[in-house]
């Protein structure tokens, strides 16, 4: 390996290190906790460092939001593997992205703003669009008259997102976590299903 190439190893090194440090922080301090300072201390280097890789902590927050849509769209594309029927599609991946939100928190209050201020960077996002895609694609199939308006499939995907991230916040809120699993679940699945048989309707 040449010095250049052993250079830019050690420098993604540091990145994934600095990353990989403040989620760390979030996991047990929460979201309001991190700083460039603690990220410094943690690493055991100088905040001076960490600004030659990042230029402030929304810089940080912006890599650490597309890592969380990188795992989303890994997720709720597996569920959708898992299935040929549109509508075992659309709900094997709402229930994924159900679980995602509960398995990686801090991810998620990151991407959407609960229990903490939104970040605003996310909107342009490539990794945000993806999930929007894979769901919106999936949302078209559910149509029986084609071709299908692209504002019906947004007014969908929306109604869809509002009711479960709705249903999400209103548990990641509480300080137990999901209470009554069993409930939620139903709750979720009579949520998607009712949305899917309306389109049709």
């Amino acid at each position: 390996m040449g010095s250049k190439e052993r250079i830019l190893r050690l420098k993604d090194e540091t990145r994934t290190k600095i990353l990989d440090a403040a989620l760390n922080i979030v996991q047990t301090e929460g979201w309001q906790a991190l700083s460039m300072r603690k990220i410094a201390d943690q690493i055991e280097y100088t905040a001076p460092i960490i600004y030659e890789y990042f230029a402030n902590k929304e810089g940080i927050l912006l890599e650490l939001t597309r890592r969380g849509y990188l795992i989303l769209a890994k997720d709720i594309s597996a569920a959708k593997a898992k299935h040929q029927n549109p509508e075992a599609q659309m709900e094997a991946m709402w229930v994924a992205y159900w679980n995602f939100a509960f398995k990686h928190k801090e991810f998620y209050k990151l991407m959407y703003g609960v229990d903490m201020s939104c970040c605003e960077m996310q909107k342009n996002l490539p990794e945000a669009e993806v999930v929007g895609t894979l769901l919106g694609d999936v949302i078209e199939t559910l149509y029986n008259k084609k071709p299908v308006n692209e504002d019906d499939i947004c007014m969908k995907y929306y109604t869809y997102w509002s009711i479960i991230h709705g249903l999400i916040s209103i548990n990641l809120v509480r300080p137990d976590g999901r209470t009554n699993n069993e409930m939620n679940q139903q709750i979720l699945k009579d949520a998607i299903k009712g949305i899917t048989l309306s389109i049709n309707s």
